[in-house]
């Protein structure tokens, strides 16, 4: 097959385009994963799946996981990981669906959506979400910060603004 530079260069804007349109109508549940920069796919699928281990080793060794919610930060893969089981167990359903993603270099700005069903609320909830990742040179996440409104998800659960979860 004869390369075409106009027909390459038309071939690029209209897969440029699509990803763009992807990313900013409100039609598309998500992003195709193929303009999703692995590290977004990996952290995405990490957050949905049932391994907090997957979660951890996405990080770099003395990564640092910090939810502004709720106001902790973890550091390095083990603390990262035990924050993703107690989510499970605390969470049904928990899931993060990216609408766009932008990025700078190693600096990703991912715009999502948080959902779940509090174990023990009435109703499940479902809040936009921003998360901030810089990555490492080896595109491992050195820092996530993850901010979404906590009175948004109690009060979408049917639960006082003071509620806390249990202890146990």
């Amino acid at each position: 097959m004869k390369f075409s530079p106009p027909r390459a260069m038309t071939a690029l804007i209209g897969a440029t385009a699509v990803c763009a349109a992807l990313g900013t109508t409100a039609a598309a549940a998500q992003p195709a994963e193929r303009c999703l920069p692995k590290a977004v796919t990996a952290w995405a699928a990490a957050w949905n799946g049932t391994d907090p281990q997957a979660l951890g080793a996405l990080f770099t060794t003395d990564g640092t996981y910090t939810d502004q919610a709720v106001g902790v930060t973890f550091h390095g893969r083990q603390e990262i990981a035990g924050w993703k089981a107690r989510a499970d167990n605390l969470i049904d359903n928990v899931q993060v669906t990216v609408r766009a993603v932008y990025r700078d270099g190693d600096h990703i700005t991912i715009k999502a959506v948080y959902s779940g069903h509090l174990k023990g609320a009435p109703k499940p909830f479902a809040v936009p979400m921003a998360t901030l990742l810089d990555l490492d040179n080896h595109q491992r996440i050195a820092s996530d910060q993850d901010y979404y409104s906590l009175n948004a998800v109690l009060a979408q659960s049917g639960l006082p603004a003071d509620w806390a979860p249990p202890t146990h």
